[in-house]
């Protein structure tokens, strides 16, 4: 497929991990207006850092000011802008129309991408965007599969559409949700979000005061706050028919294991290494609420068979840092794995290899039974060929 793949990189491991297992670009926080307010974001130092390494790669990285801005903050968008431009940032994901028109004002060479929570549906908006010098779009994400092939000839050639496929979702209309700001006076919309739509809810009756029932959904009953994740891997092919140009994974808070497995099922499909079934058993392998394809089919439908737990099928046991030959490996311990185990690797270059761990040693030739201090390194013992930054994981499930 000739579409990018955009990975989430709220850190600088998540970033190496997402360029590693094939993102053409990752998409991260800065200093200023990144709606991630718990610590997601680059500063100055690591962001040049970034940007070297990713440009090193041949990819591109994008940076996000996508809050919707307060005065003070618009006041300082100019110099941030001019200083992202030249830190050698590819573009800017901006929400905020104030902040579109001071950047393009204030930094004119500087792309800008216009964020999903700009919540654009249509056509108009995007040619209006495209007059201000936007170059690409994220298209809210309540657009259906539809709407999105209708855009298609409606809008200038050279305005590019990308479209959210996969991760977490907002049951508020394009992430506009108050109900954070209400229980934990926590600005969702100031990236403080505590995600009370993904709680533990209990009901209780009135003259019930201590009595808490626990919320079953079941066929015909209620679904509460019943957030999934989206998964649209199996329509990549009719987005890319459709004109999307970029296929983005949310996941800036998420750790370099999820980012590593999702990035790699979804490069591993779009390249035509594996089927269909191979890659959702792959995505199944991190941390996920049930999978629903979003409104790209019309209006999301409450499914009763959703336990809105989390699900995943493997554990993430340890990272390759260095060959040491013959067959031996420095392995960064993640959790616990013993003489004995199955692991399996997650790499670039294939899906579905593992191997019996037969020995493990410390880093003083010492043999030992197990690796169970944290982040400990260890050599081990590997039948198949590894290289720096494949991640070895355990199937649990």
């Amino acid at each position: 497929m000739n579409v990018e793949l955009l990975a989430p990189a709220g850190s600088f491991e998540s970033l190496k991990t997402a360029l590693y297992f094939g993102a053409d670009a990752v998409y991260c926080g800065g200093p200023l207006l990144q709606l991630r307010a718990s610590g997601a974001g680059f500063s100055f130092d690591e962001l040049k850092k970034a940007v070297e390494y990713t440009h090193e790669r041949g990819k591109k990285i994008y940076v996000t000011v996508n809050c919707f801005a307060e005065n003070e903050e618009i006041e300082q968008l100019g110099d941030y802008a001019n200083t992202l431009k030249n830190l050698g940032v590819d573009a800017v994901i901006v929400s905020d129309l104030g902040a579109v028109y001071e950047i393009r004002e204030k930094c004119p060479s500087l792309p800008v991408h216009i964020s999903t929570q700009a919540n654009t549906q249509n056509f108009k908006t995007i040619e209006v965007y495209h007059k201000m010098g936007v170059e690409r779009v994220v298209l809210g994400r309540e657009m259906t599969m539809a709407q999105i092939e209708d855009l298609k000839g409606r809008i200038p050639e050279d305005m590019e559409i990308e479209v959210f496929v996969h991760g977490a979702m907002c049951m508020a209309y394009s992430g506009r949700c108050l109900l954070s700001s209400f229980l934990s006076n926590r600005s969702g919309n100031r990236g403080e979000c505590s995600q009370p739509c993904r709680w533990n809810y209990y009901l209780m009756e009135e003259k019930r005061q201590n009595m808490f029932l626990p919320v079953i959904e079941e066929d015909g009953a209620t679904a509460v706050l019943s957030s999934t994740d989206l998964k649209a891997i199996e329509f990549l092919d009719r987005l890319e028919k459709a004109g999307v140009k970029s296929f983005k994974i949310e996941g800036r808070m998420k750790s370099p294991y999820y980012v590593a497995t999702v990035v790699n099922a979804y490069r591993h499909f779009m390249d035509g290494k594996a089927s269909l079934e191979e890659c959702e058993n792959e995505l199944d392998c991190a941390s996920h609420r049930p999978f629903a394809s979003g409104f790209f089919f019309g209006e999301a439908k409450a499914d009763p068979n959703n336990d809105g737990f989390y699900h995943q099928t493997c554990s993430f046991m340890g990272i390759v840092l260095e060959d040491k030959g013959d067959g031996r490996y420095i392995v960064e311990q993640r959790n616990r794995f013993n003489v004995g185990d199955t692991l399996e690797i997650l790499s670039p270059s294939k899906i579905g290899m593992s191997f019996p761990v037969t020995s493990i040693r410390d880093l003083h030739g010492n043999d030992r039974e197990s690796a169970h201090l944290v982040q400990e390194k260890v050599d081990i013992f590997c039948p198949h060929k590894l290289h720096e930054g494949d991640i070895l994981r355990k199937r649990i499930v």
